[in-house]
């Protein structure tokens, strides 16, 4: 599309202790999937866009720059059509109720978003029974699946699974994925027995950032799938559910219907368009760092980076005994590098890789660990 791409830097003060914590143009952050976001980043960037007229008044999420997020993520995804949609959670709901139509029951991952962190939407605002399996793991085979196809379909009472749900990355399991040969295993024994794929994709151009495989070859497996605009595109909200052009086209209606048709979405439209733009290469490069990073960091005493055998961009680091976490991440914080610990400071700690890694030279990063390490260690005030 014939959008420029607008480049604001804007300043902001280091403060770590609130718990919304903002840092400043430097800072590097092992946590999240995009760079932090501020109110007055967020209304600066729109102003400057709104200055370039890129910014269009929608109509209750019709038309205006809403419309041209749509038709970006269409061709972006490789879909006929694609729909904006307010949360991600109405995004997937809609899906399944669309991909189900007259046969309620769908298959989701035990360990997905679906599953544990909406309730019983799915079966009280549709009617949809949700049958989790793989519990405890990141996904299914296509034998677990086929094995409960074949289940459903031979009881007593025969009962048609209706989609099939693959959330991958898997938040739960630390971001790992679903193989992308057996989602294609998965997904074609779907299309061969008549049951609707979606794709959770939430985090999809982090999942195309480990394997190397295009964001059009995993989307092109499924009849629909679903991508957040908020997590690393830099708006304040918001989802594109995308598909054929027969599934999507008149899902405003539904949108409408859930209350999810929101007054002035092209503010947040207009942000994502501007963060998606060049977000793969981008997000590549951060990765490929992250990964020589890694490597020089695990030659230094007392830490250990490591990566999970399906892993997107989340790492686990372990450090020695000897290295007290608060001092070491306190010591970070000094130089404006930032991790965090699990919830009541389990181990192991967990690096997420996002673009803010792009902003100090590995060399300078594994100065500031080296000394956090020391520090850890011995008390030590100096880099030098």
């Amino acid at each position: 599309m014939a959008s420029k791409h607008i480049r604001v830097d804007r300043k902001f003060e280091v403060s770590y202790d609130s718990p919304h914590p903002t840092y400043n143009e430097l800072a590097v952050v092992f946590k999240g999937d995009g760079e932090p976001k501020t109110p007055a980043g967020m209304i600066g960037l729109l102003s400057d866009i709104a200055a370039s007229d890129e910014l269009e008044m929608d109509s209750y999420s019709l038309g205006g720059s809403v419309e041209k997020l749509e038709k970006h993520f269409a061709e972006m995804l490789a879909k006929e059509a694609a729909i904006f949609m307010p949360t991600g959670t109405l995004a997937n709901h809609i899906a399944l109720r669309t991909l189900c139509g007259h046969k309620p029951r769908a298959i989701v991952q035990h360990e997905g978003h679906q599953y544990n962190d909406t309730g019983d939407s799915a079966a009280l605002l549709s009617g949809i029974n949700l049958l989790p399996i793989a519990e405890g793991r990141p996904y299914f085979t296509l034998s677990e699946l086929s094995k409960t196809v074949e289940r459903l379909e031979s009881g007593r009472v025969a009962t048609p699974l209706g989609a099939v749900m693959i959330e991958s990355p898997v938040r739960r399991k630390y971001g790992q994925l679903m193989p992308y040969d057996e989602m294609a295993a998965v997904t074609k024994f779907c299309a061969e027995r008549g049951i609707g794929t979606h794709l959770d994709a939430a985090r999809l151009y982090m999942m195309t950032a480990a394997t190397g495989i295009s964001p059009q070859a995993y989307t092109e497996l499924f009849d629909t799938v679903y991508v957040s605009l908020y997590k690393y595109f830099g708006s304040p909200y918001g989802a594109v559910l995308a598909g054929k052009s027969v599934l999507i086209d008149d899902l405003y209606h539904q949108r409408r219907m859930f209350g999810g048709s929101l007054a002035s979405a092209c503010l947040a439209a207009a942000l994502a368009i501007h963060g998606s733009l060049d977000f793969e290469e981008r997000f590549g490069a951060a990765m490929s760092k992250a990964i020589a990073l890694f490597e020089l960091l695990n030659k230094l005493n007392g830490i250990n980076i490591s990566a999970y055998e399906h892993g997107s961009n989340v790492f686990p680091m372990t450090l020695d005994s000897n290295v007290k976490i608060n001092v070491f991440q306190n010591a970070l914080r000094e130089k404006s590098v930032f991790v965090f610990s699990e919830e009541h400071n389990t181990e192991p700690l967990h690096l997420t890789v996002n673009t803010t890694i792009l902003r100090v030279p590995n060399e300078d990063l594994v100065r500031i660990f080296a000394f956090a390490l020391a520090k850890g260690k011995d008390g030590v005030t100096s880099l030098d």
